[in-house]
């Protein structure tokens, strides 16, 4: 369509832009408001907002733009957690609530390495005890290793990435 301002961008730039850098309820602040672009998603992402303008005609078409545009509902609205930001869970957590035991013996994949869990959170792989992460390592001939995707437990349904336990566990915590 019809551009009312001359510099108006895409709603999907700063939708990007504003699920980036903020989250719902954060106040977002437009200092050049023009037609109200930046508030519309704003309020669509459940943003608080405050725009500036001088111009009359583009605050007017700002205020009336801003005001039909619905928020969003809320599942669509949840937050996306990248696996940084979600909560740490140490491997020992596993233990303490009965999703591994001491004495369990850890798998990769295919079967080839072994490592035996500790009552302590620390395994075992050959004669070095460590973290998942040293261990897994150490069974692959790497420096590094993600231990939560390499070591697997052997349950009654077949093999289940620790790193799957991890997220029962996480969504348990989210549950209080």
């Amino acid at each position: 369509g019809k551009k009312l301002h001359p510099t108006q961008k895409p709603e999907a730039l700063l939708a990007r832009i504003l699920l980036a850098a903020s989250r719902p309820g954060d106040l977002v602040l437009d200092p050049f408001l023009g037609s109200g672009t930046t508030g519309a998603v704003a309020k669509r992402l459940d943003r608080r907002f405050i725009g500036i303008e001088r111009e009359k005609a583009y605050a007017r078409a700002a205020q009336a733009r801003i005001a039909a545009t619905e928020v969003l509902p809320e599942p669509a609205l949840a937050a996306f957690v990248t696996a940084r930001e979600a909560p740490r869970v140490p491997f020992a957590a596993l233990i303490e609530r009965g999703l591994v035991a001491a004495g369990q013996i850890l798998v990769d994949a295919r079967g080839r390495h072994a490592a035996l869990v500790r009552p302590d959170g620390a395994v075992r792989f050959g004669d070095t005890v460590g973290s998942i992460h040293r261990a897994g390592a150490l069974a692959q001939g790497l420096e590094a290793c993600n231990g939560w995707t390499f070591w697997h437990v052997e349950t009654k349904a077949g093999l289940i990435l620790i790193d799957a336990l991890r997220a029962k566990l996480r969504a348990e915590m989210a549950l209080g």
